[in-house]
C-alpha cells in the first residue's frame, strides 16, 4: 500500500472498517492499540456520530482528530405507517438523499437498505427509476442505514434486504464490503441478508464465486423476454434464457436456494399463461417465487390485481410444483413504493 493511498484512506469515514483497520488507524496516530477496540465499540455498539463524543479518549486527542468523520447521515424526513413500518429519508455528507425502511414484527426488525442514490435501471413500475441515477453508495453509507433504524426503534436489527434504491450488483464491491461489516461488526448473520437484483450480466456468477451465505433474490417480473424488455429496459442486453442459465449456475456453485421476485401487474403479467410460462422457466432447480402485488405510484397507470387473480396465479404455480408465497408490501400509507417518498419530499 502506497503512502499516498494510506493518507487518502485515513480521511475516509471510519464506519464500515473492521476492528483491525480501526486499531491500525489509532496506532498510526500515536495511540495505544487498545484504543482501537474502544473506537470499534463506540461506533458499532453505541452508534457514535463523532469522535468528539467518545469520552474514553483523552480530551486533547479528541480535539486533534475531531475533523475525521465517522460517516453518519442525518434523518431528513421520517414517515410512519399505522402498521409501524417507518420510512426514512437520510441526507448524506454531499446533501444527496436516500431512502431506508424499517419493517418491524414481534420477532423481527428488517431494514430495507439502498445501494445507490437513485437507480440507472429505469424499470417502468418503479418510482426510484423515474428519478434517475446520481451515484453509488460507499460501504459506510450502507452500514449507516442499519444503525439509523436500530437507533430509532431501540432494538436489534435481525434482517437486511438490499431492496431499496439502486441496483446492488452495479455497486457490487461496496455492497459486499457493507455485507462484511453488517455481518462481522453488527453481528447480523449472512443467512439473514438478502441481495436483490434485476440481473446484471456476469455479476451473478461473480457473486456466486464470493461464496457468501446470503440469499440472492432475482427480480424477474415477466415470464417471457418481450414482456421483460417492456418492463425493464436493461433486459434487452441480458436475455431471459441467459439470466436463468446464470441463476442455475449460481445454485450449483453456492448450494443456496435462489429467490425470484415477481411483481404482479393487473392485465400485464398476471395471466394464467404467464404463470405457466414462469413455471416452465423455473422448473428443475432450487428456487422460491415471491409474488408481490403491485405497489401503486403516481407516475404510471399500472394497477394491483384483485385477490382472486392473485390466488389463481399462486394455484397455477403450485400445481406445477413451484414453491411460491405472496408478499404484500408493508407501510402503504407511508408511500412505501421505493423512491416514492423521496420524490414527494425533495
Amino acid at each position: 500500500m502506497t503512502a499516498e493511498f494510506q493518507e487518502s484512506r485515513s480521511h475516509n469515514p471510519l464506519l464500515g472498517r473492521s476492528l483491525d483497520e480501526l486499531t491500525a488507524w489509532v496506532v498510526a496516530r500515536g495511540q495505544p492499540a487498545y484504543r482501537g477496540k474502544q473506537l470499534y465499540n463506540w461506533i458499532y455498539d453505541r452508534s457514535a456520530r463523532s469522535l468528539g463524543e467518545i469520552t474514553v479518549f483523552p480530551k486533547s486527542w479528541r480535539q486533534q482528530v475531531a475533523d475525521f468523520p465517522i460517516g453518519r447521515s442525518q434523518v431528513h424526513y421520517r414517515s410512519q405507517a399505522p402498521d409501524e413500518t417507518v420510512k426514512y429519508l437520510l441526507k448524506l455528507a454531499d446533501d444527496t438523499v436516500i431512502e431506508t425502511v424499517g419493517i418491524p414484527t414481534k420477532k423481527r426488525l428488517t431494514v430495507c437498505v439502498s445501494s445507490q442514490v437513485g437507480c440507472p435501471m429505469a424499470c417502468e413500475f418503479c418510482a426510484t427509476g423515474k428519478g434517475g441515477f446520481i451515484r453509488n453508495l460507499a460501504p459506510h453509507e450502507i452500514v449507516d442505514q442499519v444503525l439509523q433504524v436500530r437507533e430509532d426503534f431501540g432494538r436489534r436489527v435481525s434482517h437486511i434486504v438490499f431492496m431499496g434504491m439502486g441496483e446492488p450488483l452495479l455497486n457490487l464491491d461496496n455492497v459486499l464490503a457493507a455485507v462484511r461489516s453488517i455481518n462481522e461488526d453488527l453481528g447480523i448473520g449472512q443467512r439473514s441478508i438478502t441481495i436483490s437484483t434485476v440481473g446484471i450480466r456476469d455479476r451473478i456468477v461473480k457473486l456466486a464465486r464470493h461464496r457468501g451465505q446470503f440469499t440472492l433474490a432475482v427480480s424477474l417480473h415477466a415470464s417471457n423476454q418481450p414482456q421483460r424488455e417492456q418492463l425493464i429496459p436493461s433486459a434487452g442486453g441480458y436475455p431471459l434464457d441467459a439470466l436463468i442459465a446464470d441463476c442455475r449456475d449460481y445454485v450449483k456453485l453456492t448450494g443456496r436456494r435462489l429467490t425470484f421476485e415477481y411483481i404482479l401487474l393487473a392485465g400485464v403479467n398476471d395471466t394464467l399463461e404467464n404463470a405457466v410460462e414462469l413455471a416452465d422457466l423455473l422448473r428443475g432447480f432450487q428456487t422460491h417465487v415471491n409474488l408481490i402485488p403491485y405497489n401503486p405510484i403516481n407516475e404510471v397507470d399500472f394497477k394491483r390485481p384483485d385477490r382472486r387473480r392473485i390466488d389463481d396465479f399462486v394455484a397455477a404455480l403450485e400445481a406445477r410444483h413451484i414453491a411460491v408465497s405472496v408478499r404484500y408490501s408493508r407501510g402503504l400509507e407511508a408511500d412505501a413504493a421505493c423512491g416514492q417518498l423521496r420524490a414527494l419530499k425533495l
